[in-house]
């Protein structure tokens, strides 16, 4: 069992890690794309302040750990965990591969329930929580950095309409380099708990810890370890997040950053496990729709759209087959 639990904590390691990587484009896509930093400063950049923000609460960790799935129901059986994490993991790799901005929030989450569904049925869930902490922000915060993005560059049109664009152009490039940092620390605020959650949770069926709350050195791998992954760089969706969309600059950069900064934030007080890829991705849909709607490359952000809507019942179902694999040789 000891051997276990310390597989399922490497396990949730290589996640975190996966998750730094497929979502550093979110801190980094605008500021890389449009040129202000070099992508090796964009890189070292965010990923400190991936690290420095994965220590802000742990809100967002108690709802992964809590508000998911019961974990009186499941108490009995430890390898839900280990199914959860590997259904996320691959789920993540798949999208990876194909450049496509999936949401890791929604491979984590889905990989839980698949698992808990294959052990003990729908009655393992908490459906009261799902339903208001997770699923309706899931939905409402991209909505929310639509919105956001597209009012915030609709301002600053208004107020620097009168000024040289040379002027505005590199006033622009050094306010983009604080929206990204402040981008690169909410991701970590709310991303970086999320493993932290998973662990918390495996450490309390494992009966190692009384209650679900999370340890210090829980935090401090959790935030090495998306930091680390950060650091790698998931550069195909760099591309896509930074390019494909619609051409920016840095006026524009800064406004999807800023925006989706904002939404984050208030999810990771409330302890809402939001998709960071989705609110940014929409943000930046946001701020090309403010200048106009043929200036947003639709086709890109159907096919990201498309990523989003099949992550959580795709990651469920690799979560209910990988428990049951998992169960066939350790059963």
């Amino acid at each position: 069992m000891v051997v276990l639990l310390i597989l399922i904590i490497i396990i949730a390691i290589i996640f975190d890690f996966t998750n730094g990587a497929n979502d550093s484009a979110n801190a980094i896509a605008t500021i890389v794309s449009t040129k202000v930093l070099s992508p090796m400063q964009a890189v070292i950049m965010a990923s400190v302040l991936n690290m420095a923000g994965a220590f802000i609460g742990t809100h967002v960790a108690t709802t992964i750990g809590k508000g998911i799935v019961n974990a009186d129901i499941i108490a009995g059986c430890q390898t839900i965990i280990l199914a959860a994490l590997m259904g996320a993991i691959l789920w993540n790799l798949i999208t990876r591969y194909f450049g496509l901005p999936s949401s890791s929030s929604h491979a984590l989450i889905g990989g839980l329930i698949g698992a808990a569904v294959a052990y003990k049925g729908f009655n393992s869930l908490q459906y009261s929580s799902i339903i208001d902490i997770v699923i309706l922000p899931l939905f409402l915060s991209p909505l929310a950095g639509f919105i956001g993005g597209y009012l915030l560059m609709l301002a600053l049109a208004w107020i620097t309409c009168k000024l040289n664009p040379r002027k505005m152009n590199k006033l622009f490039k050094r306010l983009q380099v604080v929206a990204a940092a402040f981008m690169a620390l909410t991701h970590g605020s709310n991303d970086g708990q999320k493993t932290m959650g998973i662990i918390t949770l495996a450490l309390f069926l494992f009966h190692q810890i009384p209650a679900i709350e999370v340890p210090f050195w829980v935090k401090l791998i959790c935030a090495t370890a998306i930091a680390i992954g950060t650091a790698t760089g998931g550069w195909k969706i760099i591309k896509t997040m930074g390019k494909k969309i619609f051409k920016m600059e840095p006026v524009h950069g800064f406004a999807a950053e800023t925006s989706s900064a904002l939404v984050i934030m208030t999810a990771s007080l409330i302890g809402a496990p939001i998709s960071t890829t989705h609110v940014f991705s929409s943000s930046i849909l946001g701020v090309g729709s403010s200048k106009r709607f043929s200036a947003v490359r639709w086709g890109v952000a159907g096919q990201m759209v498309t990523a989003w809507v099949l992550t959580l019942p795709a990651s469920a179902i690799v979560g209910m087959i990988c428990f049951y694999i998992i169960n066939l040789f350790l059963g």
